[in-house]
Formats: structure tokens, C-alpha cells, sequence
């Protein structure tokens, strides 16, 4: 069964529009954890644009009372936001290569150009008994450096299947991600995914086998608005546990 994380930043997003707590992030994910999701995913930005270090705070105190939900946090592995994972305690933390201006996640870790910084990274989150997981393409060469930079998992970066899904390139292209995650399963290394995943689209990725977790926000969100809360989070769970 593959374990569903919701990303509430676009929760943040709306509710920074008007100035006050409402909706609130907090009371958003208690929602969904009370309708079956065991995952909740922020990605707070240097100019906390949407998530703010507070909703960090306020969400890990919030989960205290949900054991058996996940904390993933999401970011550029800098000072700051290494300080504030540090003091969060996530169950995990997914390192993406994002610069600050970045509007969303659009490209995997180059590991071998990156090898010194993320290799520091992880080791200083295993001492914090924080798992660690890399953003990454749909690459077997990329894989194959994943057990060097020291991670737990990667997160295959999903966009490039989304855009294709329903054409001619489909099965290509799933086949690369098919490849990367096997690869990645075989050198111990645990496979996440996440970026444009949706209801028409997931159930067909999730035929590759050993898919830990996937993390849904944009388009999550915006069919809870089209359909209903309750209803979009039933079809994803069912999907995510293979009943659907």
C-alpha cells in the first residue's frame, strides 16, 4: 500500500490572500487525517509566501496526537530551513534543489555535482533521526548515486509523466520511471513521488511496484473545490491502497 501525503501549501496560499487564519492549515489537515490520510507534507519558501515557519510549529504540535501520520517537510537544504527542520523533527525531510524564486520544484538533484553538500545534509539528519529523501528525475543513472549522498528515499519528480499521461509517449515515459524506482529498490534505497500526480493520473503510475508515498497538493486541493473533501480523499485513498 502506498501511503498518501497531502501538501497544504496551496491552503497556506489562500489563506495569506485575506490576512487572517482561515482557512486554517492546522484545522485543514486534521480534516483530511480524520477522513484516512497518514501524511501531511509542507514545503515553507525563504519568503514564506505560503507555509510559514509557524504553520510548522503549530503542525508538529497538532501531530503529536497522530501517531501513525507522517511529517514530511520539504526544501532547499539551507541554514535556515535546516535549523527549523532540526527543531520540527519531521518524520522526513526531502531535499529538492530549489533556488528561492523557484514558484514550484522543477528538476531532481544532479547527486554526483552535488555529492559533498547532500552527503552533509543527510548525515546531519540521520543524527537527528529525521529520514531522508532526494528529489529526482526519472533517471537509473541518477539512481545509481542515491546510496552515495546517504538518503533513505528518493522522490521521483513526476511532471514529465503528468505531461504525458493520456498520449503517445505515455508508456515510454513511465517505463523510465518504472526503471529508476526498480534500480532505486534494489540498492536499498525507498521510492516516494510527487508533482502534478492527480486523480486521472495516479492510479496508472502506481503500477510500479514499492512506491512508498506520494505527496499530492496543487492538484489535490483544487479538485476537493471541484468535488468535495470527502469525496476527492476517498477516491485517493482507495487508489493509494489498490481498491480502486
Amino acid at each position: 500500500m502506498t501511503r498518501l501525503s497531502v501538501n497544504v501549501n496551496k491552503i497556506a496560499l489562500l489563506r495569506n490572500s485575506r490576512g487572517r487564519d482561515y482557512p486554517g492549515v492546522t484545522d485543514f489537515a486534521r480534516r483530511v487525517i480524520g477522513l484516512g490520510v497518514r501524511g501531511v507534507t509542507v514545503h515553507p519558501r525563504p519568503d514564506e509566501r505560503h507555509i510559514r515557519r509557524s504553520d510548522v510549529h503549530e503542525l508538529r504540535a497538532m501531530l503529536a496526537d497522530f501517531p501513525e501520520v507522517e511529517f514530511n517537510i520539504e526544501g532547499y537544504p539551507s541554514p535556515d530551513f535546516l535549523a527549523l527542520v532540526e527543531q520540527a523533527k519531521p518524520d522526513q525531510c526531502t531535499l529538492v534543489p530549489d533556488a528561492p524564486e523557484q514558484i514550484t520544484s522543477d528538476h531532481g538533484w544532479d547527486i554526483p555535482a552535488n555529492l559533498a553538500l547532500l552527503r552533509q545534509v543527510t548525515s546531519r539528519l540521520r543524527e537527528a533521526g529525521i529520514r531522508s529523501s532526494l528529489f529526482l528525475d526519472p533517471s537509473v543513472a541518477m539512481a545509481e548515486h542515491a546510496p552515495a549522498a546517504g538518503c533513505d528515499r528518493v522522490e521521483l519528480y513526476t511532471e514529465e509523466y503528468a505531461q504525458t499521461f493520456g498520449g503517445p509517449e505515455e508508456e515510454e515515459t513511465l517505463e523510465r520511471y518504472r526503471a529508476a524506482a526498480a534500480r532505486a529498490t534494489d540498492l536499498g534505497i525507498g521510492v516516494n513521488a510527487g508533482h502534478d500526480l492527480n486523480l486521472d493520473n495516479l492510479s496508472r503510475f502506481l503500477e510500479i511496484e514499492n512506491v512508498f508515498e506520494v505527496s499530492i497538493g496543487h492538484a489535490l486541493i483544487v479538485e476537493c473545490l471541484e468535488h468535495g473533501v470527502e469525496r476527492v480523499i476517498s477516491r485517493y485513498l482507495a487508489i493509494c491502497e489498490g481498491r480502486a
